[in-house]
């Protein structure tokens, strides 16, 4: 799956110098596990801060060397979790943020992402791809792993809503959707975004031109207030509801 970074405005200053070091704050109480990380970005562009930061409430005040990237590895109840990243992205709004932990439900992502998520990296990753996933987040996209988007996908094409934690489907023509004033073509495209299609695809399938759909997707992404395509299809599982014959039909076109 191709998420490009098409949009110049959207790209993160640091994203242009790709041998710029990465100001790096760990919050994480587990000190194996903090000195494990350690261990992996030693070498690399990511450069952790020598203040500890056990969680929390013992973050410093950073005035000087502002971070550009935080590693959250503590182990917490969801709504403590986006709170977290609440707090990181009002403090610090030019920053990332990365949640690092054992496992994560899809649901979870979602919510997270709402709240300023840019990336979740299981404790399974490998160093090389923890490393590569940090620079996809440096680079101004969310990551998140495969398995998880392939359950949300699963959980769109069967059609299954979670009114209790928000993970809900609504119509095209749900109050959500008119807030954001998203017109029926903006609503198809971001459809399509929900299965991965490419720009390329998505022209196809509607019949447009490849540039015309990049000029909707700006549009959908200043309307949901998301930085990025993956930020939006999650937006829509929430917001939109969903064909299962048009997915059929996407899929049989890619």
């Amino acid at each position: 799956m191709r998420h490009d970074v098409v949009y110049k405005e959207q790209i993160l200053p640091i994203a242009q110098d790709p041998y710029q070091n990465v100001t790096t704050v760990l919050i994480c109480q587990n000190l194996l596990l903090r000195t494990g990380i350690s261990h992996i970005l030693s070498g690399t562009r990511f450069i952790l801060t020598k203040e500890s930061c056990d969680d929390m409430a013992s973050l410093p005040a950073f005035t000087n060397n502002v971070p550009m990237l935080f590693i959250i590895c503590e182990s917490r109840p969801t709504g403590e979790y986006a709170a977290a990243v609440e707090q990181l992205k009002a403090q610090y709004p030019s920053a990332r943020v990365v949640v690092l932990a054992d496992a994560m439900e899809p649901e979870t992502a979602m919510q997270l992402c709402r709240a300023g998520m840019d990336g979740f990296c299981p404790t399974s990753m490998g160093r090389h791809a923890l490393v590569k996933a940090l620079e996809i987040v440096i680079l101004g996209e969310t990551y998140i792993p495969a398995s998880i988007g392939l359950m949300l996908l699963d959980q769109i094409r069967q059609g299954r809503a979670h009114p209790d934690n928000g993970f809900a489907f609504a119509p095209a023509n749900d109050p959500a959707m008119l807030l954001n004033k998203l017109s029926d073509r903006e609503a198809q495209i971001l459809r399509c975004l929900t299965q991965g299609a490419s720009n390329k695809v998505i022209a196809r399938e509607l019949g447009v031109a490849e540039a015309t759909v990049k000029v909707h997707i700006k549009a959908i992404l200043r309307k949901v207030k998301a930085s990025n395509r993956t930020q939006a299809a999650m937006w829509a599982t929430g917001h939109l509801s969903f064909s299962q014959d048009n997915a059929a039909s996407l899929a049989a076109g890619e």
